[in-house]
């Protein structure tokens, strides 16, 4: 299988770019001090790298950092900021930071509670094969959250969510859940409306 992974080499890669200033090689610095791979687990340390990042308008390092202050690790714990930096990269079209920016409109953290604002950016990273964007989309369809309860597109975005394995449980009870309160013939034109948006999204992909 090739040369085994050294966690403590790739390290010492990552640094001599970081420290040359790339912003790819300053995240992956980030992350491996954040999970103590390679290093001892440190996330101030994690915290400066994603800064220096995040100074080259790199998207995966504000995150990152919107991720730290959300749950206050290596910095005091500041749900404004969180949002700030998650805005940035959501703003830059990254899927994962417009599903936290989200989740942060839909418990009302940082930002005042606006579940309109939550549905626009689920919908934003669900339409880029988000899974938990696609999960927490179809719940604001479920329990209808500033959008027409619709069982329909709840069932959806719940099924395309189902194909990620990290969240597939919890999805798939909830799909499973709104599929009793819905009609054989509703079950069937969610299923194909999902084979639809899949179709198109695998088009997407390969243009």
């Amino acid at each position: 299988k090739g040369v085994p992974q050294d966690d403590a080499e790739a390290v010492k890669w990552f640094r001599k770019a970081a420290d040359q200033g790339r912003a790819d090689a300053q995240v992956s610095l980030g992350v491996r001090y954040a999970k103590g791979k390679g290093v001892p687990q440190d996330d101030a340390e994690a915290v400066k790298w994603y800064r220096k990042a995040v100074d080259q308008g790199h998207a995966d390092a504000q995150v990152n950092l919107g991720s730290m202050y959300e749950h206050g690790d290596g910095v005091p714990r500041d749900d404004a900021e969180a949002v700030k930096w998650y805005r940035k990269a959501a703003d830059q079209g990254h899927a994962k930071a417009q599903t936290y920016l989200g989740a942060m409109y839909d418990n009302g953290r940082g930002v005042p509670q606006d579940f309109a604002e939550a549905v626009k950016w689920y919908r934003k990273a669900a339409d880029q094969g988000q899974a938990r964007a696609q999960a927490l989309l179809g719940f604001m369809y479920f329990e209808g959250r500033s959008v027409p309860q619709d069982f329909v597109l709840a069932h959806k975005w719940l099924n395309l969510a189902a194909s990620d394995a990290e969240n597939r449980n919890v999805t798939v009870k909830l799909r499973d859940l709104v599929a009793k309160l819905m009609t054989p013939a509703q079950i069937a034109e969610a299923q194909r409306l999902a084979r639809e948006w899949m179709a198109a999204f695998e088009k997407r992909k390969k243009n």
